[in-house]
């Protein structure tokens, strides 16, 4: 039986003295959107210390892909730490070389992937950073306007969903040139399909002008944008950056950090559009909450790499590859499929939420990657930041955990384990708090 929802007023006492001594002794540049202190979690609930249950559709920012404290992720990682917890990477050891082999395997490239492991998605992307260039010995990059790649200052360079992130930290690597990324809902070019568009501007606008196509090492985009909205690109766009980045000699790097590991419905987001990348980039998921970053390349790129070309203490850390072992198990053999099913479950209820509230503007998304971007009025389609801000934080006094991105989209993004009862659990209060937001923004 569920306990209710919200037993005090939040934040609660024990929150409170916990809130109290954390402001003095950690950073405040994390973006913490609302005063949720948690004690433990179960699948998709999560409880804070005063005892509150919530149900986590934010699940870490699309890390816990398995649901918290999954029984079989926690056996892999304690008997892994019954053996050791640490060796370095200059040596060896069954379960960094079985998570290289499944990740080979699944790979979604033209020939079988070798992998280079990391602790996070910053870190992978300045491994495919490095690995572009030296491969090609060419100085610059393109990436998308929207796109969030990680804080660390190769990664930052293409990270641009929000100024913030890059405010004080200039000037970051050099060589980025950044382009839209294609949004039919507010298009940035001139054109129906902003796919074509964008394609059409690369090639004829930017590598006949300030860019040389010449100089390019790589493209790197995430197939389904992230934190700049939950954007799933036109139909064709990807396959067009492919045969792009093919007539140029560019290699073309996928950021699957947030889209990866069954998140969308399939392994990893690029196969709903078939097309197969040169480097790809992992985190988040891949460990169901333990620390795991990877750079998975094409075995002939990643085999150019010689002794000392790069290196990491941590990379392949016995507990991390158990975490991700097991949960690469349970994506491909159920939650994978599970992801696509209950997107669909909610995808036509939201939009028929939609239907009933003309502040959703939009429902957009692939299988649990799913983005509710909130308008002003359907006509300007004008952001509305102060309603997202609210619903999310509603969502949280009525027991729903939620995140924001883009500039007035909330993000679903459960454990990829839900099933229809949490699903509708979660609209229920989704609804109950956006109504109440509706009517403080009427109140003021």
């Amino acid at each position: 039986m569920r306990t209710p929802h919200i037993k005090t007023a939040l934040p609660g006492p024990k929150a409170l003295a916990l809130l109290e001594r954390d402001k003095s002794v950690v950073s405040d540049s994390y973006p913490r959107d609302y005063p949720f202190v948690m004690s433990h979690g179960r699948g998709a609930e999560v409880w804070d210390v005063d005892g509150n249950r919530f149900l986590d559709f934010a699940s870490g920012i699309a890390v816990c892909a398995t649901g918290h404290a999954h029984p079989k992720v926690v056996a892999a990682v304690k008997a892994a730490a019954d053996d050791f917890l640490h060796i370095s990477s200059d040596y060896w050891h069954e379960r960094m070389t079985s998570l290289g082999e499944r990740l080979s395997r699944l790979a979604p490239m033209s020939e079988p992937g070798m992998t280079f492991f990391c602790q996070s998605g910053t870190e992978a992307v300045e491994g495919a950073l490095k690995l572009a260039r030296s491969l090609t010995g060419r100085p610059r990059f393109l990436g998308f306007i929207g796109g969030f790649h990680g804080r660390t200052m190769g990664s930052l360079a293409f990270t641009s969903s929000k100024y913030t992130q890059q405010k004080g930290f200039f000037p970051t690597m050099p060589g980025v040139t950044h382009v839209p990324y294609p949004n039919n809902y507010r298009p940035l070019l001139a054109g129906a399909d902003q796919g074509e568009a964008v394609l059409d501007y690369i090639e004829n606008v930017l590598f006949q002008g300030p860019v040389s196509a010449s100089e390019v090492a790589g493209i790197l985009i995430e197939p389904i944008q992230g934190e700049g909205g939950y954007l799933v690109p036109p139909p064709g766009f990807l396959k067009g950056l492919r045969a792009l980045c093919d007539r140029h000699g560019i290699l073309l790097i996928f950021d699957e950090v947030q889209s990866g590991v069954g998140r969308t419905g399939k392994m990893f987001a690029a196969e709903h559009f078939d097309v197969k990348p040169d480097i790809m980039t992992l985190a988040k998921g891949l460990g169901s909450g333990l620390p795991i970053g990877a750079v998975v390349a094409r075995r002939s790129l990643m085999s150019q790499w010689k002794r000392g070309a790069h290196g990491n203490t941590y990379g392949g850390n016995p507990l991390s590859c158990a975490a991700a072992l097991a949960t690469l198990e349970l994506v491909e053999n159920e939650y994978c499929a599970n992801a696509a099913k209950m997107g669909d479950y909610l995808m036509p209820r939201l939009k028929e939420l939609a239907r009933r509230f003309p502040c959703i503007g939009e429902v957009r998304g692939t299988g649990l990657m799913i983005g509710v971007e909130l308008v002003k009025d359907g006509a300007s389609k004008a952001p509305a930041k102060e309603l997202c801000d609210a619903l999310v934080t509603r969502g949280f006094h009525n027991g729903l955990l939620l995140l924001s991105c883009g500039k007035s989209t909330v993000r679903l993004m459960p454990p990829l384990m839900i099933g229809k009862a949490e699903a509708d659990e979660a609209l229920t209060l989704l609804e109950a708090s956006l109504t109440e937001a509706l009517a403080v923004a009427k109140a003021a």
